[in-house]
């Protein structure tokens, strides 16, 4: 098992080096996340031993059974599932950023309880680019306008944008949604909107990260190509069914 993850992970480092060389891109703007669903404790040790420290959970759950375990290691926690708003206590014991920022209603719980705790938190503004019925995220016609709103709640701090592109085997489809992205962060940034930094681009997972990283990703989010297919389908612990 070990040797088959360090294998994995070599595999994918040179993936996203091989993306950022012909996108004329330094590599150490793309960071990879252990996209850490359903893996377990023993697993995600052997990549963090390999360097790899960021890592994102999907259910605040599953991670609470597991947290004590990967401890040792420090690793940087971001939440990267679809977060509901009786869970965003549990959530903040343990995660720096949350990903899946997709409505106002949730970001407002979100300032309550972190106004409550005294604490602060990075997040991403989670946009549809696929414009699928079956995903969250802020439709892009109206993700300028949450990022405004976000951006007013004083204990929230937006870093970037995050998308689950098209699960399609059509690159040039998945490319339109990478690129839309894009396109929202470079309108956030001439605005330039107090309290919002958009220095990241969530976007990329094991089948289409060299696309994102040549649209501009700066984090690509990896489960399956390191720690190799789960028993149960992306869509179960996405929970992208509305």
């Amino acid at each position: 098992m070990s040797t088959t993850i360090v294998d994995n992970l070599r595999i994918i480092q040179n993936r996203i080096n091989n993306a950022c060389n012909n996108s004329g891109r330094p590599t150490k703007e793309v960071r990879l996340l252990l996209a850490s669903k359903t893996v377990s404790p023993e697993k995600i040790s052997i990549a963090m031993q390999e360097g790899v420290t960021l890592m994102g959970e999907n259910k605040a759950q599953e991670f609470k059974d597991k947290c004590n375990a990967v401890a040792e290691w420090n690793p940087e926690i971001h939440f990267i599932g679809h977060l509901q708003s009786n869970k965003i206590k549990e959530v903040l014991k343990w995660c720096s950023c949350i990903q899946s920022i997709d409505r106002l209603s949730l970001a407002e719980k979100l300032q309550q309880r972190l106004s409550f705790e005294n604490k602060e938190i990075d997040v991403y503004i989670q946009v549809n680019t696929s414009n699928e019925e079956s995903k969250f995220g802020v439709s892009p016609e109206n993700a300028i306008e949450l990022i405004k709103q976000v951006s007013k709640l004083k204990n929230i701090h937006i870093k970037g944008l995050m998308t689950i592109g098209l699960l399609s085997s059509e690159s040039n489809e998945v490319r339109k949604c990478f690129k839309l992205l894009k396109a929202i962060q470079k309108e956030a940034i001439q605005l330039n909107i107090p309290n919002v930094s958009m220095d990241e681009l969530s976007m990329g997972m094991s089948n289409d990260l060299e696309i994102a990283i040549e649209e501009g990703a700066t984090i690509v989010r990896v489960g399956t190509a390191i720690f190799g297919e789960r028993i149960y389908p992306d869509s179960f612990y996405w929970n992208e069914q509305k």
